[in-house]
């Protein structure tokens, strides 16, 4: 069966190629990362709001959501005793969060949802995960991070005034672009996670794993990233497949019932 484009989505995938063009370009320019840094704060929202989100779903509290002003983040949860697959969940929401939250943003696109109600979306997200975890829950415990408030709900009002201003095709842009941010940022973190797992001792995502599966040696942090890693990879090509192609079969156009595919 031939697989192929759909014609309806190579705007969409030429625009998409384009944005990852951009991203990966801006990786080799000198102090180009002024230029990303509001994506690498967004994109570490969505990998923390993975690990909160992934702790409430579980029937756990979240104590604290905080981004530091180098774009690392930190999610302070409370588990029940003996909650190991909801530890589980919680510690692989973050990553694998951030990649399906691109692949999402993808789908959303591709079926026609506007992108202006995509961005506000986005907007309205960030805004949540900022009001409750980042300033509500700390105000009780007084660990209130100043920088997490002031970023996320500067943020949230650059989304929703870009999704109120931009023009249609820049805001149909500036989704793609922040999938493809999504995506790439998670894989970069990942690959510095297989470092630090290699190279360090540091408390990461993949050392709370390998310390749930401490009585199995296979599975150290570097298991569990090279894991995470193959998940991604996964989820970007199923996502991709349904962006950007349409399977093509020789159309019966004397049943009534079924059209010529435009292929």
């Amino acid at each position: 069966m031939k697989i192929q484009i759909a014609r309806d989505a190579r705007p969409q995938a030429t625009a998409l190629l384009v944005a990852a063009a951009l991203s990966i370009a801006l990786w080799f320019v000198p102090f180009a990362s002024v230029l990303t840094y509001p994506f690498k704060l967004f994109v570490t929202f969505i990998h923390e709001g993975g690990h909160a989100l992934a702790a409430v779903l579980t029937g756990n509290s979240v104590r604290s959501l905080s981004v530091a002003i180098d774009g690392s983040g930190l999610t302070e949860t409370l588990s029940a005793p003996g909650g190991f697959y909801s530890q589980l969940f919680i510690s692989s929401a973050g990553y694998l969060g951030a990649i399906s939250f691109g692949a999402l943003l993808l789908w959303l696109v591709r079926h026609r949802v506007k992108a202006r109600v995509v961005l506000a979306g986005s907007a309205l997200l960030v805004a949540g995960l900022t009001l409750v975890f980042g300033f509500i829950v700390p105000l009780t415990d007084f660990s209130l991070q100043p920088f997490t408030v002031l970023a996320g709900f500067g943020i949230s009002l650059a989304l929703l005034a870009s999704a109120r201003y931009l023009p249609l095709r820049a805001a149909n842009f500036l989704v793609g672009f922040l999938a493809v941010q999504c995506v790439l940022n998670a894989v970069f973190d990942l690959k510095n996670l297989l470092y630090l797992s290699v190279a360090t001792d540091a408390a990461t995502d993949a050392a709370n794993m390998a310390g749930l599966f401490r009585w199995y040696p296979f599975a150290s942090s570097i298991f569990w990233a090279l894991a995470w890693a193959g998940i991604g990879f996964l989820i970007v090509s199923l996502a991709l497949r349904a962006y950007a192609v349409a399977r093509s079969r020789p159309s019966q156009p004397d049943l009534p019932f079924e059209d010529p595919l435009d292929v």
